[in-house]
Formats: C-alpha cells, sequence, structure tokens
C-alpha cells in the first residue's frame, strides 16, 4: 500500500466560517473550495442551506479539510487529534501562535526542544490541536 498523503479533516459543528477566518489570520491559509449544502443538495432543510457541508484550506504546501457537519448530530470539540506544523522561521511561528492563543490557549510554550528546533502546542477556540516547530534560526 502507497499512502500519498494524510489530510486532516476538522468537524466544526456549525463554525467553520469562524475557523476559515481564524487560519488565514494566523496560518495565512487560502481557501481553495467551499461547498454549503444548499449547493449540493437543493432538497436540503432550509436551516442546512448554508452550513459549510465541505472546504479545502492550504497552509503552504498542506491541505486542512472542514465542514460544519450534521446539524442534528453533536461532535465533539478537538478530539485526540493534533495537527503538526513546520515553520520555516522562528518568527512564523511565533506570529501564528500568538494569533491561534489569542481566542484559544497555549498548552506546551514555544520552547527549544532537545532535538534542535523550537517546539510548542497552542489550542484554537475550536478544540483544535496545533504542534508547532521550526528550526532555532
Amino acid at each position: 500500500m502507497s499512502i500519498k498523503s494524510a489530510t486532516p479533516y476538522f468537524l466544526l459543528n456549525g463554525r467553520t466560517e469562524q475557523a476559515i477566518a481564524l487560519y488565514q489570520r494566523a496560518l495565512g491559509a487560502k481557501t481553495e473550495s467551499l461547498q454549503r449544502f444548499g449547493d449540493v443538495d437543493g432538497s436540503c432543510p432550509t436551516a442546512m442551506r448554508n452550513r459549510v457541508m465541505h472546504a479545502m484550506l492550504r497552509v503552504g504546501n498542506a491541505v486542512l479539510m472542514m465542514s460544519d457537519g450534521p446539524e442534528d448530530v453533536k461532535l465533539p470539540e478537538g478530539g485526540n487529534v493534533s495537527v503538526a506544523l513546520d515553520f520555516e522561521t522562528p518568527a512564523a511561528l511565533r506570529q501564528s501562535v500568538e494569533a491561534l492563543a489569542a481566542t484559544g490557549k497555549v498548552l506546551e510554550r514555544v520552547f527549544e526542544a532537545p532535538w534542535g528546533a523550537l517546539f510548542g502546542v497552542v489550542q484554537d477556540e475550536f478544540g483544535i490541536q496545533w504542534m508547532v516547530t521550526s528550526p532555532l534560526k
């Protein structure tokens, strides 16, 4: 078996548009596609029509996918998955951590890790944990 890539997929309980705005600001994400339930299924209930069925964001060379999820199912926030981001510079890492933590919280302050890089963990307002790393210089 050959796996080309693994892409995180966030189910955000109706908060996908807020998440997109945060990830654009904090991570420089670019929205590559966004479909609403009403775009795909004209017979869906009125309350579902404007909910995001699927969105794909580009973050550097990586892809994030997300959805508001079904209206009638309560999904847990965050879960037990962290997204690891590898930044080119310490300045870019610190800028993104600050932006994510502004409405979230720092779980592990950025520090010089024993493997010779900067490392930290931040949880955003949607419960998603971001493990960040960059070279020291």
